[in-house]
């Protein structure tokens, strides 16, 4: 079971700046499309568990990928494994696109 916030919920904590937010597409995925909501920080999702140890214990973590499939669900098995708290965007950038009208 995974945890998954909506477009709506990750707007608001952006907007109170209580989440840290990563972007775990792969890199062909990224190059293809590009952009990526703004302020998020890109990581690799195949290099998780060597980065997972820079993330603050006490700081909410959200991440997504193109759609919020297995991507997404491979790095949150990682980083919860690793004791972080995290959430997955339910539906990825596309989701967040059409949220914001882009989509």
């Amino acid at each position: 079971m995974t945890d998954r916030i909506s477009p709506d919920e990750l707007e608001r904590l952006l907007a109170a700046k209580t989440v840290r937010l990563l972007d775990v597409r792969r890199p062909a995925d990224r190059d293809a499309a590009g952009g990526g909501i703004p302020g998020a920080e890109w990581r690799s999702p195949e290099e998780a568990e060597a980065w997972a140890h820079e993330l603050a214990p006490d700081k909410p973590v959200v991440i997504y990928c193109v759609r919020g499939g297995s991507v997404s669900a491979a790095v949150y098995a990682t980083l919860t494994a690793k004791g972080c708290d995290v959430r997955i965007l339910d539906g990825g950038l596309a989701a967040w696109e059409a949220h914001r009208g882009k989509g």
